[in-house]
Formats: C-alpha cells, sequence, structure tokens
C-alpha cells in the first residue's frame, strides 16, 4: 500500500519537529514546507529516516512553489502562527488568516484528504486582541475553503523545546521579582506536545473530521501557579508581584520596542480571558485521546538546566512533596 504524504508548513518548531517524528515512524512520508532552507534543514532533516522527508523551501505566499507540494500531498497541517507582528508583512491578517485561507483553497483544489489547521483556544471571548480576531478570522476563511477541515485549538503547549517553560525559567532565575499580569489568576489548560501530536496523528489514522477540536491538559492551573511550579522545580524563591494595569500597559509598551518582546499590549489584553475548553466544542478528550502528562511530571524531566548543580543537583533544590 502507497504510503500517505503528510505536507507540514511550520515543521521546525516544537510541535513540527514532534509531529515529523510520529507521522515517520508510523509510515507516513513528511514534506516539510521552509522559507529558508540553510537555516532550518539541519533541524528539520534529523526528525526521520532518510526516504521519508522531503525538504522544500519557499516563502508563504509564493504560490507557485507552494502548488507544486500539493500535487503529491494526501494532508496538509498548518503550525504557521506568530505572537506579535513583525515588519515585512508578518502580521497577523496574513500568517493567521491571508495563509491559512490560501492553504485551504489548495487543498480543496487538490482534493486532499485532510487539511489540519492550528488555531488557539480561548479566541472566541478575546474580541479586543489583534491576535484573537485574526485566528477567528482564519478559521472563517478555511471552512468557507475546506468545509472539511478539522481546526484544532489548543492551550498552552510546553515541552523540553518551548519558548514558555524555558524562557520562564530563565527569567525566573535570573530576576530577583516577577511581575504578575491580573494578579496571575488566568487560567490554563497546558498540554505536553507530544499529547497534542498524538491528537494529529489520531485524527489522521482515524479519519476524524470534527470542525473545531478543543486541546487541553489534564488539570486547570492558574499563571501563578504556573510560575510557583517552576520555582519549586529550579529550587529558587522569588517575590511575585502583582503589577497595576496602567503600569502593565506601560511596560508591555516598552517591551514592544525590542526584536523578542516578553509581552506586548495585544497579549496582556489576551491574559484577560482564561485560556481553557469553552464546553461549545468537543475536546480531544471527547474523541477518545485524552492528554495523559501532568505539567510538573513533564517539567520535572528537564527542569534541572536552571537548577544549582545542573543535572547533579540534589532533591534539597525540589519541595518536598
Amino acid at each position: 500500500m502507497k504510503a500517505k504524504n503528510c505536507l507540514i508548513f511550520g515543521g521546525s518548531g516544537q510541535i513540527g519537529r514532534n509531529l515529523i517524528r510520529k507521522l515517520t515512524k508510523s509510515g507516513f512520508k513528511v514534506t516539510v514546507v521552509t522559507r529558508n532552507i540553510h537555516q532550518k534543514s539541519y533541524i528539520i532533516k534529523t526528525q526521520a529516516n532518510a526516504g521519508y522527508i522531503d525538504i522544500v523551501e519557499a516563502k508563504i505566499f509564493e504560490e507557485d512553489k507552494i502548488r507544486k507540494v500539493f500535487k503529491k500531498a494526501d494532508i496538509c497541517v498548518n503550525l504557521i502562527g506568530i505572537l506579535f507582528e513583525q515588519k515585512k508583512g508578518n502580521s497577523f491578517k496574513n500568517i493567521h488568516t491571508v495563509f491559512p485561507s490560501l492553504l485551504a483553497k489548495l487543498s480543496k483544489e487538490y482534493n486532499l484528504k485532510h487539511f489540519i489547521h492550528f488555531s488557539a483556544l480561548g479566541i472566541n471571548d478575546a474580541k479586543d486582541s489583534y491576535y484573537a480576531k485574526s485566528k477567528l478570522e482564519g478559521e472563517s476563511e478555511v471552512f468557507k475553503n475546506f468545509p472539511l477541515a478539522t481546526i484544532l485549538r489548543p492551550s498552552l503547549v510546553y515541552s523540553v523545546d518551548d519558548n514558555f517553560t524555558t524562557n520562564f525559567m530563565t527569567l525566573l532565575n535570573r530576576l530577583p521579582l516577577f511581575p504578575l499580569y491580573y494578579s496571575g489568576s488566568t487560567k490554563f489548560m497546558p498540554i505536553h506536545c507530544s499529547d497534542l501530536t498524538d491528537i494529529v496523528h489520531h485524527i489522521i489514522s482515524k479519519n476524524i473530521y470534527s470542525k473545531i477540536i478543543e486541546c487541553v491538559g489534564p488539570e486547570v492551573l492558574s499563571f501563578k501557579q504556573i510560575l510557583n511550579k517552576l520555582l519549586d522545580l529550579i529550587g529558587k524563591k522569588r517575590l511575585l508581584i502583582p503589577l497595576p494595569l496602567p503600569l502593565a500597559e506601560i511596560t508591555a509598551t516598552i517591551f514592544e520596542l525590542l526584536p523578542q518582546p516578553l509581552i506586548t499590549k495585544d497579549q496582556l489584553r489576551l491574559l484577560k480571558y482564561d485560556n481553557i475548553s469553552s464546553g461549545k466544542y468537543k475536546t480531544n478528550h471527547d474523541i477518545g485521546i485524552p492528554s495523559k502528562r501532568y505539567f510538573e511530571e513533564e517539567v520535572k524531566k528537564y527542569c534541572y538546566m536552571w537548577r544549582e548543580g545542573g543535572q547533579f543537583s540534589t532533591d534539597k533544590y525540589l519541595s518536598n512533596k
């Protein structure tokens, strides 16, 4: 039987790399589209055995190049997203709305079996966020152009390769105090990257078409609880200080001047809203693939890199539990 070919956009990130490994181990052939093959190929090509992965260089709006890879694809997965806007066309509208619309049109034109598009959890309520608005508009465009598409809305995604737990453990390790936006009350349902890619594999293997699926972990944690768990794991004590909203907005404005801002004004608006299952859509539990990994247990496996003594540190840097 001919192996299915899965086309992945955004394959060099933590989710993409994990998904490549998972699919190729199950016999899928994967084609990854990247905008800079010289910068990204060394990361991508190590994720699978030779013969199971192809890497194609194309920018996201080079339609002629993208059309060529659709001709031999059975499945398309779009993982591309940004947390803040940049110059050179990297706007929320282009990345989250226009580009997914193009992929959906091509998936329909070339009669693909699946188009799986990654959106975000909690965007329905965040009407004042440009990020959320662009994600919602993108979902609408996807369904308009490819009605059989499946849209995944994950909560906070974490793993040893993430930009969340690793960055925050670095900051908590260096700073004597840390700001809490909205008193750290925003709720999340963190999902491990491997659990998330299990969901994608399950959808493809079982031919599931469920419109919108909310992808959540097995527990609800506030932002403050997450920070306290990270502090506990790296054996540090820090002051977590609630930051008044006007001051938070000023600091966000300043951070936006940096190439990689810690927080932006738009992200600050997003933090007003909980990032948990809404009850309006199916979750991964409803389609038979519940999350298995708990936040603290998983982060404990790699947090030693931020503890004194590293991997040779003793349990005195962990709380007594």
